[in-house]
């Protein structure tokens, strides 16, 4: 057997990002979380104002912590800044590799990417402001960089552990509600968000994840299978 082939044999027991158990009930949950992005944008576009639902938790218009507190909300909003973002990204990029991970270490890269990328157009077209109109605050892209960053964390530990679907599903989206409802606080606590910005900054991470992962393996499939079809034309 040769070396190519020995690299496909090799690459189709990689561990997939988003595992086929997982994608029964994280397809539909994505789908659902895109309609959510979809309806509050639509509910909130153009305004500048907090809604009904947002004055339920807070007044959005001003700080509502004070310190301690408000240090640890600043805290954590740096890490949503892009010097923050960027080394989060870099350690789990870096952890994904010494895991042998290769897959998960570039949807670290790539989901997170997209899911920023996702959020900040959807800013424009939404054209919510808060604090005047020059600052477009829906969805919130520091939430939805969190959800995301920790959506591939939980795809990892669950490849890592063989986790089945009950558990692998209930572990991603539990690490997605930690880490979207921490930095969620932060941008509301901080004045920097309404409360519904930040549940459709959740949402498009939920979205955008999954959809990126299916990619990520997808493609990573294609590119194996290829090299082993390009090493067999060379031997025939």
């Amino acid at each position: 057997m040769d070396r190519l082939d020995r690299h496909h044999q090799r690459g189709q027991r990689l561990v997939a990002v988003l595992p086929p158990s997982l994608r029964v009930w994280l397809g539909p949950i994505a789908a659902l979380a895109a309609l959510v992005v979809v309806v509050l944008g639509v509910l909130y576009a153009d305004d500048g104002e907090p809604g009904t639902v947002d004055t339920w938790f807070v007044d959005p218009t001003a700080d509502s912590v004070q310190p301690p507190w408000r240090r640890v909300a600043l805290a954590v909003d740096f890490l949503g800044e892009p010097a923050g973002a960027a080394a989060l990204v870099v350690a789990t990029v870096t952890g994904c590799l010494l895991l042998r991970r290769p897959r998960t270490a570039v949807l670290a890269v790539v989901g997170t990417g997209a899911t920023v990328g996702t959020a900040t157009l959807l800013k424009h077209l939404a054209g919510r402001t808060i604090h005047g109109d020059g600052n477009l605050s829906y969805p919130s892209g520091h939430t939805a960089f969190a959800t995301a960053l920790a959506l591939v964390v939980a795809l990892l530990a669950t490849g890592r552990l063989g986790l089945g679907r009950t558990a692998g599903t209930s572990l991603v989206l539990a690490a997605a509600l930690v880490a979207g409802a921490a930095m969620g606080w932060a941008q509301v606590a901080l004045g920097a968000h309404y409360p519904t910005d930040v549940l459709g900054g959740w949402c498009t991470a939920l979205a955008v994840v999954p959809a990126t992962a299916w990619l990520v393996d997808r493609t990573a499939d294609r590119l194996v299978g290829r090299m082993a079809d390009a090493g067999r034309r060379e031997r025939s």
